[in-house]
């Protein structure tokens, strides 16, 4: 298997990121599951791996990374490129550091290396709760809130700080008030939302740009895997004797992009480290650059379809960006 690239992030502390990571959001959580998997991840090569305070898979991959290092499968922790995330009940100037704290309590860690704010969306302080309601929404204080994350990063206690699920109008916010820029924004991208726009943005402002749902996953209507079931995708992978996953998450890479794959399948994570030894042709790259783009993860989503939105503009939530 080639090696896994990795990316330099633009912040003085982070260690690079490996171009591929291991999401590790899953509903209902099972401790011994999430251990496991993370477990057979660093077996076959993985090194990177995103979790959330949201998502209660903090505990169980430390387990997963203390135990690596027990049996030898890496030397330390340094070896090992963590993302965790900012919830919205907890984007209050005055909830970052402390969500941080509980945060590296959680993962039994002094730091970690990358650090974002989950959404561009405040609720009210309280329990992690999804979906949540809507009259608990509130103004989002982006200089506040950043500032907050600056000092996270200043302490050493997260070596990047970045942000996640925001538009190039939320950015614009951040960069107006930012000390220290965001390392890094995590969004929905894939074959079939390519996030162009967002990505010429942020290439222009040294964001990196990292992709969950590069296979397409996360979509929760019933209406099937527009990625996994593209019959672009599928042509190219027959051609190329690849599987359309690994087609998606080549062509990700090629973009200078890094994705965040969720699998919890040993022999799947595999093939999704199996993508770096060959190449797209100008032929695939133009097929995939005429796929009809389609969105699937929804900022409303966020919250039960009960009630209002109080005290902020509904057209904030709309993640959606193209």
């Amino acid at each position: 298997m080639a090696a896994v690239p990795e990316v330099a992030l633009r912040s003085g502390n982070a260690r690079p990121m490996p171009a591929v990571g291991m999401g590790t959001a899953a509903f209902p959580v099972v401790h011994e599951a999430t251990k496991n998997a993370v477990l057979a991840a660093i077996e076959v090569g993985f090194r990177h791996f995103d979790t959330a305070a949201l998502y209660r898979t903090e505990r169980p991959l430390s387990d997963a990374v203390a135990e690596a290092v027990r049996c030898g499968l890496v030397q330390s922790r340094e070896e090992v490129f963590v993302t965790s995330k900012l919830w919205c009940t907890q984007c209050h100037p005055d909830l970052v550091l402390p969500s941080l704290r509980e945060t590296l309590q959680n993962l039994q860690m002094e730091y970690v290396d990358l650090y974002l704010i989950h959404w561009p969306v405040c609720m009210k302080p309280g329990p992690a709760v999804f979906p949540a309601k809507r009259e608990d929404a509130m103004p989002f204080d982006f200089e506040g809130v950043w500032r907050a994350m600056e000092e996270c990063q200043r302490l050493g206690l997260a070596k990047a700080i970045g942000v996640s699920n925001f538009t190039t109008k939320h950015l614009d916010k951040v960069l107006a008030v930012a000390t220290i820029p965001p390392a890094v924004n995590q969004v929905e991208l894939n074959p079939v939302w390519q996030q162009r726009t967002l990505r010429g943005y942020c290439a222009e402002k040294g964001i990196h740009v990292a992709a969950y749902s590069p296979l397409g996953g996360q979509n929760w209507s019933g209406e099937g895997n527009a990625v996994l079931e593209s019959e672009v995708l599928a042509e190219i992978a027959k051609a190329r004797g690849k599987t359309v996953a690994q087609v998606s998450l080549r062509w990700i890479y090629e973009q200078g992009v890094t994705s965040i794959v969720k699998s919890y399948n040993k022999e799947r994570l595999k093939q999704n480290l199996e993508i770096f030894d060959w190449e797209l042709t100008d032929e695939d790259r133009r097929k995939i650059s005429q796929i009809p783009q389609k969105k699937t993860v929804e900022g409303k989503g966020l919250f039960v379809p009960e009630g209002e939105f109080t005290s902020v503009d509904p057209a904030d939530l709309d993640i959606v960006e193209e």
